[in-house]
């Protein structure tokens, strides 16, 4: 995976008010297979979370698949 490569989130991060699913943006690879940073932006541009992440905690995007929108309390 690459910087501002988009990813899907496959583990819920209740502490940063994240859920399985949700859709963010790689912003730093600490290396190969260490981790990454990796935003997480409401759709009218506000930045909720910048996370360090597990590779096993993220996935590319799939062929075929659609976004969702859903509230988030910010």
């Amino acid at each position: 995976m690459h910087e501002l490569e988009s990813v899907i989130l496959t583990t819920d991060l209740p502490e940063h008010g994240l859920r399985t699913g949700d859709i963010g943006t790689i912003v730093l690879v600490h290396g190969a297979n260490i981790g990454y940073e990796v935003e997480f932006v409401a759709l009218d541009g506000q930045t909720l979370a910048v996370v360090s992440i597990f590779p096993e905690q993220i996935r590319g995007v799939r062929r075929g698949e659609i976004a969702h929108a859903r509230p988030v309390e910010v």
